[in-house]
């Protein structure tokens, strides 16, 4: 016989064996494609951009966020032969945005600079072990 019990937060069952052995009787739901909080990806099925989709790493929401989805919107939707040609103003827009908030924002340079001072940093050492190893060769 299969009973509940609870300790604190968690609510802990135990099921016998003839339990498991009788099919469920649970009926599932069909998914709600309106559902808003259903996981929808980038795209939803009537075509619309989904802003709440985790893949857009929250762009939609920050400070920038207009921005990103004046730019965005404008390329999904672009009819132009070379797609998003005639969004330039909105990612211009998006850039001098993002440009304002450094921290938030990195540019690629800030980072490629930080890799390559970083490998300036090991590079003398390196050039130290590489050296003493051709000698002792």
């Amino acid at each position: 016989m299969s009973y509940c019990r609870e300790e604190g937060k968690d609510r802990i069952i135990f099921v016998t064996k003839e339990d498991h052995e009788t099919p469920s009787s649970a009926e599932l739901v069909a998914d709600d494609p309106n559902d808003p909080y259903e996981d929808q990806g980038l795209i939803l099925p009537n075509g619309d951009i989904n802003w709440n989709c985790p893949c857009l790493g929250g762009m939609a929401s920050g400070p920038c966020g207009e921005q990103f989805k004046s730019a965005f919107s404008c390329f999904h939707y672009s009819t132009e032969e070379i797609k998003g040609s005639d969004c330039v103003d909105q990612f211009r827009a998006m850039q001098e945005c993002m440009q304002k908030y450094p921290d938030l924002y990195p540019q690629e340079d800030d980072e490629e600079k930080e890799n390559q001072s970083k490998d300036l940093e090991t590079t003398p050492a390196e050039a130290v072990v590489a050296k003493e190893e051709k000698g002792s060769s």
